[in-house]
């Protein structure tokens, strides 16, 4: 079976969680506009995409043109409240000193965001300077496109089954296995919704852990179990 070479962590919702500090903002500036979901509705349908990838569905779901500055309004309202409120998800920091395979972080936030995040929440050393943005690349590519998890596959020299990525989101484990990636679904977030991890299971997920005390074991797991093989 192959060697398990790099564990790759989704920021928002698996580390930080900030999932439901941006649903919480996106959500009530996007009901000014009549969009009206509740805050597990909102994360369950729009949780691991990028804003502009929201906007759009948001404005093709209510045949509207939404204001050309809303993203960036939104975007600096949610700055605000990341740098007050936000979070390390519980365990997290305590899970990464149980395991010693190579890590790094791929996320569709930018790299300013990721930084101020990690740095608050005492992550960013755990990681650093393996910390890769969807929009960093050449051209930008968020999930649920596999851009950048083929990227830092290629930064580590690994790939396929030789990889496990753990994902909050349908869209994001959409990505990983796209990627060829082994995926292990998280919902300990505190946007988790009901059936979230039916939902990340269907993705493709081969597991699902609520608590980051099992992911230490739940990785250990898989290095030495094949799994179902190709989704």
């Amino acid at each position: 079976m192959p060697e398990i070479k790099l564990v790759i962590f989704d920021c928002d919702g698996v580390l930080v969680d900030s999932e439901y500090l941006a649903a919480r903002v996106e959500s009530r500036r996007y009901s000014e506009f009549g969009l009206e979901l509740s805050l597990a509705q909102f994360s369950e349908r729009f949780a691991g995409l990028n804003g502009e990838a929201i906007r759009r569905q948001v404005e093709e779901e209510l045949g509207i043109r939404l204001p050309a500055d809303l993203q960036g309004e939104i975007e600096r309202e949610l700055d605000g409240v990341l740098e007050k409120e936000v979070e390390a998800i519980a365990g997290a920091a305590l899970a990464l000193e149980r395991f010693d395979l190579p890590r790094c972080i791929c996320s569709n936030s930018s790299s300013p965001r990721l930084k101020a995040m990690l740095s608050r929440t005492g992550l960013y050393d755990s990681f650093r300077p393996y910390i890769f943005s969807a929009r960093d690349l050449d051209p930008p590519a968020p999930k649920p496109a596999p851009d950048i998890f083929l990227h830092a596959m290629a930064e580590f020299g690994a790939s396929g089954r030789e990889v496990i990525v753990i994902e909050d989101s349908v869209h994001g484990v959409t990505a990983a296995r796209a990627a060829g990636a082994r995926v292990i679904g998280f919902t300990g977030g505190r946007h988790t919704y009901p059936f979230h991890g039916e939902r990340l299971s269907e993705a493709g997920a081969e597991t699902v852990i609520a608590t980051h005390d099992l992911l230490p074991a739940t990785i250990e797991a898989l290095t030495v179990w094949e799994g179902a093989g190709e989704f």
